[in-house]
């Protein structure tokens, strides 16, 4: 009683198919182009295709973005954000008032009800927010500003779904609405939620720019993207090499070659678009009538922004520039599992030694740092050789690893421990494996 259950590779649900890698139209559809993190999600048993852009998250994806959503929870509060969560399902009517049922075009899913009724898929939640903050009709400026966010699944009729869950039908957003009772006010939560998005990335050890973003089907008239180069990239971006500048080229109405600040020659990459704000004003809120009362009791219209982070698309991205060709590696703050444990193989002379200390060591460090209890798997594949197990460990993304190997017989017995995020291996006895790990943090 108490003792956490161990997790063993071989009963978990991660149909690996780490060899598959080279075979032609495995991805899916033969000639379909496809990137790093999409290849290495599908042999690592992270995702598994369904339809054109739909996907099974399989319970590792599924812990990473847990932990991914328990760190943008932490990064939204700070800020001041309540989260809520709204319906899927938005009415037509809602989107003819914005004038967006016209205007977003074939990118929205259309259905209509056994009354006749029609609804789109939310691809986003403007229009929803804006009515529900409406609907309260005596919102007075002391209950500003608001900011409400939403961690949820949003649907978009992409009519070239590729690059796995970069470019998805179906994917998790987190996306906030803000209501301010001024437009300097308006400003000002843009500049937090902004600097928020950096702490995020920096949190997560990953290499962004903010650049100069088109407002698009949103509106609003000041946005910005959040991008992480890489040659995969839908977006085509002008950085300036001393940091003064960078946009998102759509937004240039002719090929700008330096910088406006210093002159410098702008450099070009390509970016994967990860979070997106945007200033809003009053466009939606004239449209639905979202009023507080200000201190002489008059009628006002909130002004609004919007902030949103791909979540399944952050990790898809994040596995896309921290990984080599053909090993996964996380931000470490959220792999699914912190560690591994390889013990002996079956038949080896260390084996009955090996797997009883190591089997120790497991539940030494669950009792220990009980927040890493459920991060820790061992491979129990004994029938595999130790090189084998530690290769697909490597592929995994495993941040750390623990061998029983030939110096498990000393006194007292050495473990092998790799950090594959250092790049080390390390020999540790029991007590600097507890050491090692205790400075692991999690969500």
């Amino acid at each position: 009683p108490g003792r956490a259950k161990r997790l063993l590779v071989s009963q978990l649900f991660q149909p690996f198919n780490l060899q598959a890698g080279d075979e032609p139209g495995w991805e899916g559809r033969a000639g379909e182009p496809t990137c790093r993190s999409q290849k290495l999600m599908l042999q690592g048993g992270l995702i598994y295709p369904s339809s054109p852009g739909c996907y099974y998250y399989l319970p590792p994806t599924v812990r990473a973005m847990e932990k991914l959503v328990k760190v943008v929870d932490g990064e939204m509060q700070a800020v001041g954000g309540q989260k809520l969560n709204m319906p899927s399902l938005s009415s037509a009517e809602l989107w003819r008032a914005s004038g967006r049922w016209d205007g977003v075009g074939p990118e929205l899913f259309r259905l209509a009800d056994r009354h006749g009724k029609g609804y789109c898929l939310g691809p986003t939640h403007e229009e929803a927010v804006t009515e529900l903050v409406a609907a309260q009709s005596n919102l007075s400026y002391k209950q500003l500003p608001l900011r409400l966010y939403q961690v949820t699944r949003k649907f978009r009729d992409e009519p070239k779904p590729r690059f796995g869950l970069l470019r998805s039908r179906e994917f998790y957003m987190k996306d906030m609405y803000t209501f301010d009772a001024s437009e300097e006010a308006a400003r000002q939560t843009y500049d937090l939620v902004c600097d928020a998005y950096r702490g995020l990335f920096d949190r997560l050890g990953l290499p962004f720019v903010k650049v100069r973003a088109a407002t698009g089907s949103i509106g609003g008239t000041v946005s910005h993207e959040f991008q992480l180069p890489a040659d995969v990239g839908e977006d085509r971006l002008v950085l300036c090499p001393d940091g003064h500048f960078a946009a998102n080229v759509e937004t240039l109405n002719r090929e700008r070659m330096s910088c406006p600040t210093c002159g410098e020659k702008l450099t070009q990459t390509r970016g994967i678009e990860v979070g997106h704000t945007f200033y809003l004003g009053t466009k939606y809120s004239s449209v639905s009538n979202a009023v507080f009362y200000s201190p002489k009791n008059k009628p006002q219209l909130a002004e609004m922004g919007c902030y949103g982070l791909g979540i399944t698309r952050i990790l898809a991205a994040s596995i896309e520039v921290l990984s080599t060709e053909d090993s996964i590696r996380w931000p470490s703050l959220i792999a699914p599992y912190q560690l591994c444990f390889i013990p002996p193989k079956r038949g080896s002379k260390e084996e009955e030694e090996g797997v009883t200390l190591l089997e120790r060591v497991y539940d030494n460090l669950a009792e220990a740092l009980p927040h890493l209890a459920g991060d820790l798997v061992l491979d129990d594949r004994t029938q595999l050789t130790i090189g084998k197990r530690l290769k697909d460990a490597h592929k995994l993304g495993y941040p750390y690893v623990v061998i029983a190997g030939k110096r498990v017989c000393e006194d007292p017995p050495v473990f092998e421990v790799w950090n594959q995020n250092a790049g080390e291996v390390l020999f540790l006895t029991k007590e600097g494996v507890i050491e090692l790990l205790s400075k692991v943090q999690v969500p």
